[in-house]
């Protein structure tokens, strides 16, 4: 495995400073060690490390993502690590393009996909094309990607003011105009689905939200974050006391016939 991986060294892109390193997910392909990334974002490693390994079923290895204190192929000194920083961390994470790209869903803000931008325009995809003195290519794949996260943020905005309000045609308008964003059409079904708040069932069982959310649970109603079912699905909303958003089981119709199932036994 020793010659899968190549250390580059300290790579600078504006004021972006990491450790360069290519070849595990492919030839010639870019990868971030997840220490790096906590920096560039000013987050804890442990945070960033927490993030991933609350969603690991969504990061593949070999893919996405390797633990490379599962893989003793190189010694930890060449990626910056001393002996004691090597044996304290339970997981030393290396992330390819993709696998980086599926962090900054986790962290879903502004700053993060400003980064992105300037990695993947600068780092993982430009340096092949650099190297090969292919300025037309370079310059093209830089628009696309630049087209395509500008997408993505547009849809992003609408699907959280989509999520955010009450009026289920207005919804469903949102939500066909961010297909419409990141597709280039709307012919993609929009929601049908109408979803219910704990405290919307509680109304409608005459029982308190936190009672629906306690039955929910004794039945095993609710998916795995960030996942959905038949009975509902995890949306974000804003905590009643913070400003912080918090993750919430919103159930569908399904859902309801279950809690009061339960309610009427």
């Amino acid at each position: 495995m020793e010659n899968k991986l190549k250390v580059l060294g300290t790579e600078h892109i504006g004021k972006i400073t990491f450790t360069g390193i290519e070849g595990w997910f492919g030839q010639g392909k870019k990868a971030i060690l997840v220490r790096d990334a906590a920096r560039i974002h000013n987050q804890p490693v442990g945070e960033i490390n927490r993030r991933i390994n609350n969603n690991r079923k969504w990061f593949k290895d070999g893919v996405d993502i390797i633990d490379l204190k599962s893989v003793m192929f190189l010694s930890h000194n060449e990626i910056g690590f001393t002996q004691n920083a090597w044996n304290r961390a339970k997981n030393i994470y290396l992330l390819s393009e993709r696998g980086y790209a599926k962090l900054l869903k986790i962290m879903d803000d502004d700053k993060a996909w400003e980064i992105y931008d300037e990695l993947v325009d600068n780092y993982f995809n430009m340096r092949v094309a650099i190297k090969a003195n292919k300025p037309a290519i370079v310059s093209q794949e830089r628009l696309a990607i630049m087209r395509d996260n500008s997408a993505t943020r547009r849809a992003n905005i609408l699907y959280k003011i989509a999520m955010a309000t009450e009026s289920t045609s207005s919804k469903e308008t949102l939500l066909a105009k961010a297909a419409e964003v990141l597709t280039g059409e709307m012919t993609i079904p929009v929601m049908k689905i109408k979803y219910y708040s704990a405290g919307e069932v509680g109304k409608k069982l005459s029982i308190s939200a936190q009672k629906v959310g306690r039955i929910a649970n004794k039945l095993g109603l609710k998916a795995e974050q960030p996942g959905q079912n038949k009975y509902g699905r995890w949306a974000n909303s804003k905590s009643k006391y913070s400003d912080k958003e918090v993750p919430q089981w919103l159930y569908t119709d399904e859902g309801i016939k279950a809690v009061k199932k339960e309610v009427e036994k």
